[in-house]
């Protein structure tokens, strides 16, 4: 067996960015940036009132200056004449500067009498103006990579970027193994239970960026996984579920080798998720999970979605940890890993009593996995330990 981290090295050197492809910015939120993009103007492109107020010559602003206004310059309709001495413009926010002007006086600070302006005594000496390029200039980036939020967004659209380098979804093919296994919706025969994983995994890696192809569930013989495994071709990544370990019935890892599989790694010291392997097929990467329902949507966390980071063109890495203070004690670990159910609220973590791996109930209550090094000592409450949102 070998050790997470040494597993997560592995699987990352089974995969790559994939290729970039530009998308409206409309559809941008949510990618990653595969490629920098640098702004097509300044930002504001001209120098800009911040308050409704009278654009002066700034040197002739003082208590009792008076001022004729000459006209007005609004957001999106300036004043193009050129302002002289002894003369101001009304102005709103965010409307151009007046040329012969660099000062706003805001409207509170004025007495108008027809078209004259008095400044009063208690004159603000704030300029109210927000220089041109005072945002950005033209030719600032946003450089990548970097996943695309909504301020992201804003800021390209201000940049006037209209079409966005991105990296193309991977595409997962996700294949539910077993005899037993039915889909949600039919009717299960006595010895059989409805297929949990495929979907969970789905709606996680769909979450988190990838396109997901669910397959149809493969029996327990080798026509059927070769199926599976032909109805795959084409994905980028294929994620089996079941089937991995070493029983009579567990045939994934031989079907895999028929079908030319380069086998990287198998078995990992961790629980739950000991039976995993990874390697490749053709052009695709795969990762076997366990069928264990809880084993497999652990390992998507701690495995798949670091994988599909580093295909989106994210930097490589471990899932993120945080620590959070334990409620209650904890007895000594074991020789491998442990991800233990947990939930954390205001800076604490309980982990909860019922770790079975095949108890999705409790993973549904769950916000988090509480992780055990291996061999780590009894835990008191308020220990510190390390934790993974999910």
């Amino acid at each position: 067996m070998i050790s997470v981290a040494q597993a997560l090295d592995a699987l990352f050197a089974l995969v790559s960015p994939l290729d970039v492809e530009d998308v409206p910015l409309r559809e941008a939120h949510g990618r990653v940036l595969a490629r920098s993009v640098a702004a097509q103007r300044s930002q504001p492109p001209f120098a800009a009132s911040a308050m409704d107020g009278y654009a002066v010559a700034a040197a002739q602003a003082a208590p009792g200056a008076r001022f004729t206004v000459i006209g007005e310059s609004a957001a999106g309709h300036r004043f193009d004449g050129t302002v002289a001495a002894g003369q101001a413009v009304r102005i709103f926010t965010g409307a151009p500067l007046p040329a012969g002007t660099d000062r706003v006086i805001i409207q509170e600070d004025v007495d108008r009498s027809g078209d004259v302006i008095t400044l009063k005594d208690n004159l603000d000496t704030n300029p109210y103006v927000r220089p041109a390029g005072n945002d950005f200039a033209a030719g600032s980036t946003l450089d990548a990579p970097r996943l695309i939020g909504p301020n992201d967004i804003a800021l390209m659209a201000s940049m006037n970027i209209a079409a966005v380098p991105v990296t193309r979804k991977p595409v997962v093919a996700i294949i539910a193994t077993g005899d037993e296994l039915v889909q949600p919706g039919e009717a299960p025969g006595p010895d059989q239970i409805i297929a949990s994983n495929s979907y969970g995994l789905a709606a996680l890696l769909a979450q988190h960026g990838a396109i997901t192809r669910m397959l149809p569930i493969a029996k327990d013989t080798h026509e059927s996984l070769a199926l599976a495994f032909e109805l795959a071709r084409g994905a980028d990544l294929i994620v089996t579920i079941g089937g991995a370990s070493v029983g009579d019935h567990d045939l994934v890892g031989a079907a895999a080798s028929a079908q030319g599989m380069d086998r990287a790694f198998y078995k990992v010291a961790m629980r739950p998720g000991k039976p995993l392997m990874a390697g490749r097929i053709g052009d695709a990467a795969m990762i076997g999970l366990p069928g264990n329902p809880v084993s497999a949507m652990v390992c998507g966390h701690i495995f798949i979605l670091p994988v599909l980071r580093v295909m989106l063109g994210l930097p490589a890495g471990p899932a993120p940890r945080t620590k959070a203070e334990l409620t209650q004690p904890l007895t000594d670990n074991g020789p491998r890993e442990h991800y233990m159910r947990a939930r954390v609220d205001s800076g604490q973590v309980t982990v909860f009593e019922r770790q079975d791996s095949a108890l999705l109930s409790v993973l549904s209550q769950a916000n988090a996995l509480a992780v055990r090094a291996p061999g780590d000592g009894p835990r008191l409450p308020g220990d510190r330990i390390e934790i993974i949102a999910i």
